[in-house]
């Protein structure tokens, strides 16, 4: 009997200094987004040449909507947009075409983002852009873009990710889903920016040296998960990537349980998928080359997706007040309480004021219940793209301010 209590201590002590590890990782990033990054000093002295990329996956509806925007976006230099149509219509491909959006047409067994990215920037002469800016099929640049993204060209940067933010917050499942992503930009994003480290990459919105992004993609291969490869492969390069906090670019947000679901299960087979790959490089590059940058991704994929860990700080919690071995009921209340720390003080003071973030509140049970079923279907991502459906919409009026 004894020494069953020491096992069970011993396993429920080690998932509490686990889990501690998580609470202070996110809520000391999160009072680091509060401390105010060093503003870029640069003159613009150039006009850089842009390509705007739209990956299209079989979204005919919206790429029309999205493409038309991007080319009537103001910019003083010159750019061209261009869509990436993987399953698109001959019809909508004819649409573009007569819109003066560029074309360029994959075909893959297995479609993946990565891979329609790196075939058509095989197809674009390097010399002709500067810049390559990457959106999702349902973004919408926001006011000087393409302007704010060049000044940061022109403080030395090769690689820029911008605030993405939602364009939609109708149903209280959007409105969760919009609150998550303003904390992922406080705690990834601005509050490593903040105190001298890179941002981490979202997916869109990011802008990249072309000939850069165009080695960055060689051999990108398969994965569910290009932007975190890309992340990896720039911090091992140690190249900064800059953060624009004040640079908009708005994105469609989730707003039923079943495209949360496809979508988490992707995220976190993508998380589980570099962690497996980077886990012992990332701590050789930082024994060997001292590279924090590269051994903080790897923590980052080592975290619990928050959304569960309130789910299981809350379960530990009421074990604890049964079972009488591991950490105190006490202890799992402080996790609790740093966690809620971390999420609410990196929550934007304007999500607050809405009325609909009570009932976003209301959701989380059943995001967790989604969190959780993802976790079993994460070999499905491996298996088939899930791409995140999309439909036209414009810019919520409360949040285009």
């Amino acid at each position: 009997m004894k020494v069953i209590e020491i096992v069970l201590n011993v396993i429920l002590y080690g998932i509490g200094a686990y889990l501690l590890f998580n609470c202070c990782y996110l809520l000391f990033f999160s009072l680091a987004g509060h401390k105010k990054a060093k503003p870029l000093r640069v003159f613009v002295n150039k006009y850089r040449r842009f390509c705007v990329l739209i990956p299209a996956y079989q979204a005919d509806e919206v790429v029309l909507e999205t493409s038309i925007a991007a080319l009537n976006h103001a910019y003083e230099g010159d750019f061209d947009v261009f869509v990436i149509a993987d399953g698109l219509q001959p019809e909508t491909i004819t649409k573009l075409e007569v819109q003066g959006v560029g074309v360029i047409e994959v075909f893959f067994e297995k479609s993946t983002k990565g891979k329609a990215l790196s075939a058509a920037l095989s197809e674009l002469p390097t010399h002709k852009y500067d810049v390559a800016v990457i959106l999702d099929v349902d973004n919408l640049m926001g006011n000087n873009f393409l302007e704010e993204v060049n000044k940061a060209f022109g403080a030395g940067y090769k690689v820029v990710q911008a605030h993405r933010t939602a364009k939609n917050m109708e149903t209280s499942f959007a409105f969760l889903d919009a609150c998550n992503e303003e904390i992922n930009n406080h705690i990834y994003r601005k509050g490593h920016y903040a105190i001298g480290m890179s941002s981490a990459l979202i997916g869109s919105g990011m802008a990249f040296s072309f000939s850069y992004l165009k080695q960055l993609l060689e051999g990108i291969g398969e994965t569910v998960g290009e932007d975190k490869e890309l992340d990896f492969r720039i911090v091992k390069d140690q190249e900064k990537i800059c953060y624009l906090d004040e640079v908009f670019v708005y994105d469609e947000k989730i707003e039923n349980a079943k495209v949360f679901t496809q979508q988490r299960t992707r995220w976190i087979a993508a998380q589980v998928e570099f962690l497996k790959k980077y886990a012992v490089e990332g701590v050789l590059q930082l024994l060997r080359l001292g590279n924090i940058e590269f051994f903080n991704k790897v923590v980052q994929a080592f975290l619990v997706p928050r959304i569960l860990l309130i789910g299981v700080l809350g379960l530990f919690f009421l074990f604890s007040l049964i079972i009488p071995y591991g950490p105190s009921p006490i202890f799992w209340g402080i996790l609790l309480l740093m966690l809620s720390a971390a999420l609410l003080i990196a929550l934007p003071a304007r999500l607050y004021k809405s009325d609909k973030l009570g009932k976003a509140l209301f959701q989380l049970p059943y995001a967790l219940f989604c969190m959780v079923k993802a976790l079993f279907q994460i070999k499905k991502a491996k298996k088939s793209f899930l791409s995140t459906p999309h439909k036209a919409k414009s810019v919520s009026p409360e949040i285009n301010v």
